[in-house]
């Protein structure tokens, strides 16, 4: 046995799959592969780490064990530093974790990366002016949907029911979004547009219905973070986009799966991620 690698350990209990057994788990899978949870950092209650406290303690490897969008703010918020960040799969879809490490579990990742078969990279980003997305960016009036995912994270049927209706209003009468530079797609615009960064540039698709029905279906599929069970087109593979919102509202985004606006004319363009990940698959 070779002397235990020291990191952090960062959870958020609201995660997808994010629960105390799962924790407990990941923390003895840590011990038996001689790795060491100096701390655990349960995100809200505790704040996201930071450079500067990581660089203090001597720590130079910060394991994540959350969803796409907690992953999205701690990774963020450590651009610059000089470690090393290992991704687990703590969520719902976990989107980055499989972008980094195929459709593995958490018991094979952190294996492999204790037995050095993994490379630090820095992988590509769709960037917007509200942020960087690692995993997926969605933009346009669709997002809405992202409001009932909350209301339904916390049980509160009243608020699903609003939600549900308003998200379906937005749908259907929002201004929908155009593809502008270059000029793609549908003249009438589309409820949402995906963008997902890979090293090849950014894969656009433009999602639509043709009636409320296939509008509700597509707004439950967002939901489960299925949205590409719905008709869509795929509009190609590119370095830069700027969208235009029809009326010259502002355009609603998900990024990595958190809501934020972007101005009515908005640039997405290809980015690389500003801190070092662990890669145990050849596919990020």
């Amino acid at each position: 046995m070779g002397q235990k690698s020291q990191i952090w350990l960062l959870t958020n209990a609201r995660s997808g799959s994010n629960n105390e057994a799962a924790l407990e788990k990941l923390l003895a899978h840590c011990d038996e592969c001689d790795i060491a949870v100096m701390r655990t950092l349960r995100f809200p209650d505790d704040d996201l780490p930071t450079a500067a406290e990581l660089d203090a303690e001597g720590i130079k490897r910060l394991g994540i064990f959350t969803g796409d969008g907690t992953l999205n703010a701690a990774i963020t918020g450590l651009y610059g530093w000089g470690g090393e960040i290992m991704v687990l799969p703590g969520g719902t879809m976990n989107l980055l974790s499989k972008r980094l490490h195929g459709d593995n579990e958490m018991e094979d990742i952190v294996r492999r990366i204790d037995s050095g078969a993994a490379r630090r990279v820095r992988p590509t980003v769709a960037r917007c002016a509200k942020g960087d997305a690692l995993a997926g960016l969605l933009a346009g009036p669709g997002t809405a949907w992202a409001n009932v995912r909350e209301a339904m994270r916390d049980f509160d049927i009243a608020e699903i029911a609003q939600g549900a209706s308003e998200a379906m209003s937005k749908s259907t009468d929002g201004a929908m979004v155009h593809l502008r530079v270059p000029e793609r797609g549908r003249g009438e615009g589309y409820p949402l547009v995906e963008m997902t960064p890979s090293h090849r540039g950014i894969q656009i698709d433009g999602f639509y219905a043709e009636d409320a029905g296939q509008f509700l279906q597509q707004g439950f599929a967002l939901l489960r973070r299925r949205f590409r069970e719905g008709p869509h087109e795929r509009l190609g593979l590119l370095d830069e986009i700027i969208l235009e919102s029809e009326d010259e509202t502002s355009i609603g985004v998900l990024i990595d799966g958190e809501p934020a606006e972007v101005p009515c004319r908005a640039k997405f363009e290809v980015a690389t991620c500003e801190v070092d990940l662990l890669a145990t698959h050849h596919g990020f």
